[in-house]
């Protein structure tokens, strides 16, 4: 009894001496786990997913299996070849330049359009009915109200019709751009059996306007849109006759050259 005894418990201590060298082996894969990911460029995020599957192994008692592969991921902060990176700002520098010139050449053939108008102006003694300006927009042509209607009316008025026309002709251009036409009001509120408030009003007188530009055959109907501002855009102070008179105008946008208004 004694001398069987004595063999279980050899057998027992025999059977848990494995226990020292397999965790001597893993601790010697797991100082090479670690000096392998030390010497190699791994991002953060990956040697983040790694640890945790380590961390299942060598803790928890799971295997590897039980945790998705990592994702190669292409690493954001790799250092990008000098050459590729000269490269890089060559084009973006041609890109520039070729805009800026594209930009330039434009505003030459507004400030020509420009010109054409403003000895149309000064042709017909319209100095101070009609005004030119370059904008961030485009080419704007200002035309005071009292040239195109009666006061509270949306008609342009049959001897008014002809200016309107003579303007419609210096807006054929060998090259199509967008138009805007847009009304604008003073601050006096209207409200009549026709119109219910300076919007309205405004509105109305650059669609008509528009119209009358449209009789010529030669302009594209695509390109052309109408806008009423009402009293909220005012050019100059509202508070005297002469600044009213200003405000109540219609105004020509021409817009520059796009591959849109092709």
């Amino acid at each position: 009894m004694s001398r069987r005894k004595k063999r279980k418990e050899s057998e027992e201590h025999m059977n848990e001496s494995w226990l020292l060298p397999y965790s001597d082996l893993l601790t010697l894969l797991l100082a090479l786990f670690i000096v392998l990911f030390a010497i190699s460029s791994v991002d953060a995020q990956r040697f983040n997913h790694l640890s945790q599957v380590f961390s299942g192994i060598f803790l928890n008692g799971t295997g590897p299996v039980e945790f998705e592969q990592p994702i190669e991921e292409k690493d954001q902060n790799a250092d990008v070849p000098s050459h590729w990176e000269a490269h890089s700002k060559k084009k973006e520098n041609e890109v520039v330049e070729q805009a800026i010139h594209e930009m330039a050449e434009e505003l030459k053939i507004l400030e020509a359009i420009q010109t054409k108008v403003e000895s149309y102006i000064q042709e017909n003694g319209y100095e101070d009915k009609f005004s030119t300006s370059l904008t961030s927009e485009g080419l704007l042509i200002r035309i005071n109200d009292s040239v195109l209607f009666q006061s509270g009316s949306a008609t342009v008025r049959e001897e008014d019709k002809k200016t309107a026309r003579e303007l419609a002709k210096l807006l054929e251009m060998d090259v199509p751009r967008s138009v805007i036409i847009s009304g604008h009001t003073d601050n006096i509120p209207i409200q009549n059996s026709a119109f219910q408030s300076n919007w309205e009003l405004s509105v109305m007188r650059a669609v008509n306007f528009m119209k009358v530009l449209l009789e010529d055959k030669n302009l594209d109907p695509r390109l052309f849109s109408a806008k009423g501002f009402g009293e909220f855009q005012p050019i100059a102070d509202n508070n005297t006759a002469a600044g009213r008179e200003k405000n109540r105008r219609v105004e020509v946008l021409i817009q520059p050259y796009t591959e849109e208004t092709k």
